[in-house]
This record gives structure tokens, C-alpha cells and sequence, in this order.
């Protein structure tokens, strides 16, 4: 969106053209949306960090099926300094959440923060790590079959200070894409029934009657 409008990202209350008194809906969360929906790839990542920038869509590239991945870009006439929580770098190391495979999810100044799993309601938080809770600290697993601990990870982040976002791929898991599988199947017909014959088809004896 170019002109100034308001978008369905938008924080309420925002003052745009086409919202003069401030926007009433609230934002949707797209990389919450896409692991919502079952998507196979979901990451995000900020425009200003070329090395995470690139590696994302490297990832997202090499993924077979479709990807998704949110890049944070600051607009500077519209919406200029929206991000800079996450670029800015001393603000960034205690904001921004760099989710990794395999690792512990731990940010801040030497890891002092990490990610747990609330034992009552099983939604995640942010702690202050101790060694009571070291053990706790959740391990990220970009490619577990279930979406719900990716889809939690994405209801972190804070749309109104941007405090404590995750960054990073969300979720990258493989299964069989809809193009292969759909040659898959005509190559079966093919092989039990052998290849059609459009002219066969064209001269054929079933008609159709279109009442006027």
C-alpha cells in the first residue's frame, strides 16, 4: 500500500488517509495467519540485517512447495521508524528473538532471556533465565510435523512495541508438493489406461443436449 491507506496490519487507532479518526480493526499477525493455515515454510526477518535477510530467503528458496516469509521494511513516509526497535542495535539485542534449529531460545544480553512454556495455560513466555529454570528453555524445532509450538512463537510479538519478536523460520517442513503429486496421478492413469486420444474424444459418440 503506497498512498497512505491504512492496512490489515495496521495498529488500531492508526491515522492514515483513508482512516482520518484512527483504524478500528485490529491487525492480523501474517506469519500466525500462514502457520494457521498449515504452510510447510514461515519465517520472518527485518530488511536492514542483510546476513539474516539473505540466509532467510536462501532457505525459503531452496524449500520445496511454497514459502512465505515476512520481511519488516521501514517505510519512511508513511510509517517511518516502525522498526526501529529491531534495528536499532543495543534496543534490537533486548527485543529481538533470533529463532534458530536445534538451539535454546535465548536472547538479550548474554542470553539472560529465554523463551518457556507456561505449565498452566502451555502458551509461552518470556523468563529471566536462572539456573532454577535453564533446563526449561524451550529448543526451537523449525521442523516438528505439529504447527503449535511455531504458532505460539508468533504470538510473541508485541504489535504495539515490537518488544520480544521472534525472527527467523518459524517452521520448515517437508511434504509431498501439490504439482508432483498431481504428475504422480497422470502418469498412474497413463500406465492403467494408456494415453488419451483427443481426436478419439472429439468424434465420439456421447453428446450433450443445452436446453435454450
Amino acid at each position: 500500500l503506497t498512498k497512505g491507506q491504512y492496512s490489515p496490519t495496521s495498529e488500531v487507532g492508526k491515522i492514515t488517509k483513508s482512516t482520518p479518526m484512527g483504524s478500528l480493526d485490529a491487525p492480523f499477525n501474517p506469519v500466525s495467519l500462514a502457520i494457521g493455515a498449515e504452510a510447510s515454510f514461515v519465517a520472518r526477518t527485518v530488511d536492514s540485517d542483510r546476513k539474516h535477510l539473505t540466509s532467510v530467503l536462501r532457505e525459503a528458496a531452496a524449500h520445496p512447495g511454497t514459502a512465505l516469509v515476512e520481511i519488516y521494511q521501514n517505510c519512511n513516509i508513511f510509517n517511518d521508524g516502525a522498526f526501529e526497535v529491531l534495528k536499532d542495535k543495543q534496543q534490537a539485542e533486548e527485543a529481538v528473538i533470533r529463532l534458530e534449529h536445534g538451539q535454546p531460545i535465548r536472547f538479550g544480553v548474554d542470553g539472560a532471556k529465554g523463551v518457556v512454556r507456561d505449565s498452566l495455560t502451555g502458551d509461552l513466555k518470556v523468563v529471566d533465565v536462572t539456573e532454577a529454570n535453564q533446563s526449561q528453555i524451550l529448543v526451537h524445532d523449525a521442523h516438528s510435523a505439529s504447527p503449535t509450538t511455531a504458532f505460539a512463537l508468533s504470538r510473541l510479538a508485541d504489535p504495539d512495541t515490537l518488544h520480544h519478536t521472534p525472527i527467523g523460520v518459524f517452521r520448515s517442513t517437508d511434504r509431498p508438493v501439490y504439482d508432483t503429486l498431481m504428475s504422480d496421478q497422470l502418469d498412474a492413469a497413463i500406465e492403467q489406461n494408456g494415453k488419451g486420444d483427443l481426436a478419439v474424444l472429439l468424434t465420439g459418440k456421447d453428446s450433450w443436449t443445452v436446453a435454450g
